[in-house]
């Protein structure tokens, strides 16, 4: 008898300290939880085959661990790993993330009360470079949402880190697909497909740490098949930045050819007023290049739609990131929440 109810499934790839964290940070009743890694043939594997077992020998929980034959990129590892899992809910974790001490039990007592839910929009926080810490709380408080366009519209920015990111696994394997491999959305996919049939949650208290490794040009992405037709490995470029920002319109297209959806539409607006991240992620490259850049947003994407997205850009010209960041994260404090326009 399976008595699994929670599977954290880890995409693992060339990353050591940062996965043996994660691993320590997990502090939840072992007995209804099980720990997936799928190692994605990454140079540093015999290191990461090293931490895992030495963690099982010592740990209470469940690890199951697996090896891919090839690299299967991040859409494909999230696939397996979801092939892999038993529980009734999945918890996926970046392999540099990790979580909140003494809060993953509550959160999945939450879970255990609430086992009709599709899919949980959980927030979460970061640490900066600087010390300061970003909360990202999208609404006032826990609420339940509906099915259907307009709440995956709402949902498709702000599921996108898989840190923390919950779904039913038995909805979730329905959808399954390689359609999309290469977009590094596989997530996001899974959300909207389960969201589009199935109510869904927000739950308002972090439960989860997001570390933004992109945001230090340390991405983890770029070699597998499908990816390497978008993306350059190891960098965030500018190229690499359009490209991951057209993915969102990639899949939005897929869900409304399927569904008769205008998706395509109401996200695109979404990301136009909250494209602060989209932008900010090039500003250090120098005004210049950051002038390029934003041109290709609104000429290529669309994003210069809304007034928000301006103000984005010349704040970011005039300011510069650390500035804008500051006076972001002051607003998220008075306000308790990520506003909403």
């Amino acid at each position: 008898m399976n008595n699994t109810f929670i599977s954290i499934c880890i995409p693992s790839y060339n990353r050591t300290d940062e996965l043996k964290r994660l691993l320590l940070s997990i502090d939840c009743d072992p007995s209804i939880i099980e720990i997936i890694i799928c190692e994605d043939y990454s140079p540093k594997r015999e290191e990461i085959r090293s931490i895992v077992n030495k963690f099982a020998t010592a740990s209470p929980y469940l690890i199951k661990y697996n090896e891919n034959s090839v690299n299967l990129g991040f859409d494909g590892n999230l696939r397996r790993l979801l092939e892999c899992a038993s529980g009734e809910y999945v918890i996926f974790m970046g392999d540099d993330d990790y979580f909140l001490p003494k809060k993953l039990d509550k959160y999945i007592l939450f879970l255990q009360k609430n086992t009709d839910l599709g899919y949980v929009l959980r927030s979460h926080l970061t640490k900066h470079s600087n010390g300061s810490i970003e909360y990202f709380k999208y609404l006032p408080k826990s609420q339940p949402f509906s099915a259907g366009e307009s709440t995956v519209a709402w949902l498709i920015k702000r599921s996108v880190s898989i840190c923390g990111f919950t779904i039913s696994r038995e909805k979730a394997l329905k959808f399954q697909t390689k359609d999309l491999d290469g977009t590094l959305l596989y997530q996001v996919y899974l959300m909207a497909q389960v969201c589009l049939k199935y109510k869904s949650f927000y739950y308002s208290e972090p439960f989860v740490h997001n570390v933004h490794g992109c945001r230090d040009d340390n991405p983890m992405f770029g070699s597998s098949e499908s990816e390497r037709q978008r993306y350059t490995p190891g960098v965030v470029s500018e190229d690499n930045s359009i490209n991951f920002t057209k993915s969102y319109f990639e899949l939005t297209n897929y869900l409304d050819n399927l569904y008769d959806t205008n998706l395509t539409k109401l996200v695109l607006l979404d990301l136009s007023k909250y494209s602060y991240p989209f932008l900010s992620i090039q500003r250090k490259r120098g005004i210049i290049k950051f002038l390029r850049y934003s041109k290709r947003l609104e000429t290529e994407v669309g994003f210069g739609s809304t007034i928000y997205y301006h103000l984005y850009k010349w704040g970011l010209i005039f300011l510069g990131e650390k500035i804008c960041d500051r006076i972001i994260i002051i607003i998220k404090r008075v306000v308790g929440h990520t506003p909403n326009f």
